[in-house]
């Protein structure tokens, strides 16, 4: 079996021991029915990641002794920022998803003209919740050892003047400017992509007053779930660490 990798807020250092969270507690006991003495991974979002060993394991509860230290760094050399139309049920999980597996920096959920998706208040803190705990375990499965951001929700015309990365995005069916046309990224992009729908003509016209570019990926409209995602990877081809 693989060695299972735990995602963890607590401070780690090799020589202690914590005690891992319900949810972390109840995957490895009741899921992977691992027992006391059995290896697993920590990270903590800080840099690097722990060996450790199972200190207790029954129903539910589990505790680790951090044993060792790895150094190691897989995040993409972009700080990629993605901006997107909130969609509706499993597609934005979806890409939240896919994205953290891809090397996104940070998820900006938009309100936007065309956004279906009404949320507010509790809500919303709950969706908020459930979109980080999806990046959580997108990273504890794909090696990450840096947890992506996802930012409190944001209308798009309060979030546009608020972007500042050096290369700025808005995907556009109807352009013709490919990624291969552009200036080198400077290591810090934004990505706009719309909802089901897409974003409306003035919200793209208002992006491009605000120095972004627009994209075109190919003859072919794709849709929302599938878009930023080959955004995502034909720029980490270019410009990142896949390839």
């Amino acid at each position: 079996m693989r060695i299972p990798r735990i995602y963890t807020t607590e401070n780690l250092d090799v020589g202690t021991s914590i005690d891992l969270d319900e949810g972390a507690a109840r995957h490895l006991t009741s899921v992977l029915r691992m027992a006391v003495g059995q290896a697993l991974i920590l990270f903590n979002g800080r840099g690097g990641e722990y060996s450790a060993e199972l200190t207790h394991a029954k129903k539910g509860k589990a505790s680790a002794s951090v044993t060792g230290f790895t150094n190691s760094n897989r995040e993409s050399p972009l700080q990629l920022h993605l901006a997107l139309g909130i969609s509706r049920g499993e597609r934005m999980d979806w890409i939240v998803q896919k994205a953290t597996e891809l090397g996104i920096s940070q998820i900006i959920p938009l309100f936007t003209s065309r956004c279906e998706v009404k949320l507010s208040g509790e809500r919303l803190e709950k969706r908020l919740k459930h979109w980080q705990q999806i990046a959580i375990s997108a990273c504890e499965q794909s090696q990450r050892n840096t947890v992506p951001t996802i930012v409190p929700a944001l209308n798009f015309e309060d979030w546009l003047p608020s972007c500042n990365q050096r290369l700025k995005l808005v995907l556009h069916h109807r352009t013709e400017k490919r990624l291969g046309e552009m200036a080198n990224a400077d290591n810090s992009i934004a990505l706009l992509v719309g909802p089901e729908g897409g974003l409306s003509e003035v919200e793209i016209d208002h992006a491009m007053a605000a120095s972004f570019q627009p994209l075109a990926l190919g003859p072919r409209v794709l849709r929302t779930e599938t878009a930023p995602l080959a955004a995502i990877s034909i720029i980490q081809s270019v410009w990142g660490d896949m390839g």
